[in-house]
């Protein structure tokens, strides 16, 4: 019994020695670790933190003329409802009166039933020669009163003696004879109904058989060969132009950068659009390149306006969304720039300088992570 009790005591003064040793080892490698672990950051202190890139472009303060963008669209000059100037049934409608032909000038459209109109004109040119008869026997009747009077009388007859009235009338008769000739034959002439310009014929409004009333729509025509643009610009914008801008030629790109021809002001400001509150410009395309202007085209027109003198060309991508430029100092330390936006052109923003006697070095890709007085390691870009 004494030796059982003697070995449970042994047991239990081994396993505390175990444990003792285990407490003795853990907090052996603690020490270790943390005293490690101050190394680690005494040696990571006295290393000196990297400075941030940043790709800056050299520029040059420089006088530069401004240009003036904006977009607007190619109306044609002549668009118009073609109608009927004579009533009656349409008895021909010609392949040229089909939505979506083109047209020259000139060209005939549709035939009006003409039958009153030739019976008018016929009546027209009776009434005319009655007239003319009428002039005949009056300046008849005169011609043998003066004569009479030159045989009989020494005194001088009067008007109503020599028929002078009559005559009178007869003329008037005559005049007016001819004019409901020409009035009928002009009526006859409008049975035919032409094309007053060269265009494209977008809807056609009436068929074969239908009868028309003066004045009634038969088409709807545009011009092919005119075409004119009003475009619209801010105050901003018109005050960057070279005045007066009349008779400027201008030019035309498409939205995607395709030259597509020129355009000369026809006029510009005096009023401002009661919408918009902007200047209007109206122009005239004057000429075209391979690829043709049509009407409905959505074009870019690029204005050149006066000299801009200490201006700054950064690009697009120098703006940041809170409106600021990045510059670099000489002390390579940043510094944050609201800039005054002059006019922009492609990827360009033309800005005012900020007063200095050197180059800018300006942030080309800024980030948002920026700060005032941050010193940074500069790289230049060329152009």
């Amino acid at each position: 019994m004494a030796d059982q009790i003697e070995l449970a005591g042994k047991a239990r003064m081994r396993r505390g020695i175990w444990i003792l040793l285990s407490a003795a080892l853990l907090v052996t490698v603690g020490t270790i670790l943390v005293l490690t672990e101050d190394t680690a950051d005494v040696t990571q202190a006295n290393v000196p933190a990297a400075l941030q890139i940043v790709s800056v472009r050299d520029l040059a303060v420089s006088d530069v003329t401004a240009s003036v963008e904006t977009f607007a669209e190619v109306h044609p000059r002549w668009s118009a409802d073609i109608r009927a100037a004579v009533g009656g049934r349409i008895v021909e409608v010609r392949e040229a009166a089909l939505a979506g032909v083109q047209v020259p000038a000139g060209a005939v459209l549709f035939q009006i039933e003409s039958t009153q109109y030739d019976t008018a004109v016929a009546a027209a040119e009776l009434s005319l020669a009655e007239a003319e008869f009428a002039l005949l026997q009056a300046e008849n009747k005169t011609t043998v009163s003066q004569r009479q009077f030159e045989r009989d009388t020494t005194s001088a007859p009067n008007d109503l003696a020599l028929h002078l009235p009559e005559l009178r009338i007869a003329e008037r008769g005559v005049a007016s004879a001819e004019a409901q000739l020409r009035a009928a034959q002009q009526q006859l002439a409008d049975t035919t109904v032409t094309a007053p310009f060269s265009g494209f014929i977008t809807e056609r409004l009436i068929s074969l058989g239908q009868t028309v009333t003066a004045g009634e729509p038969l088409l709807k025509l545009v011009d092919d060969k005119q075409f004119e643009m009003t475009a619209e610009l801010s105050r901003e914008s018109w005050a960057l132009l070279d005045h007066p801008i009349t008779e400027q030629v201008v030019q035309l790109v498409d939205t995607i950068g395709t030259p597509m021809g020129t355009a000369i002001v026809r006029q510009g400001g005096g009023f401002l659009d009661q919408n918009t509150r902007q200047y209007r410009v109206f122009l005239e395309v004057s000429e075209t390149n391979d690829q043709p202007i049509l009407s409905g085209d959505f074009l870019r027109v690029l204005l050149t306006g006066r000299v801009l003198e200490d201006t700054l060309s950064i690009p697009g991508t120098a703006l940041t969304r809170t409106g600021h430029v990045w510059f670099v100092d000489q002390n390579d330390q940043l510094m944050r720039f609201t800039p005054d936006i002059l006019f922009r052109l492609d990827d360009q923003i033309v800005i005012t300088a900020p007063e200095s006697d050197h180059k800018q070095r300006v942030a080309i890709t800024p980030l948002a992570s920026f700060l005032p007085g941050q010193r940074v390691a500069p790289h230049s870009l060329e152009d």
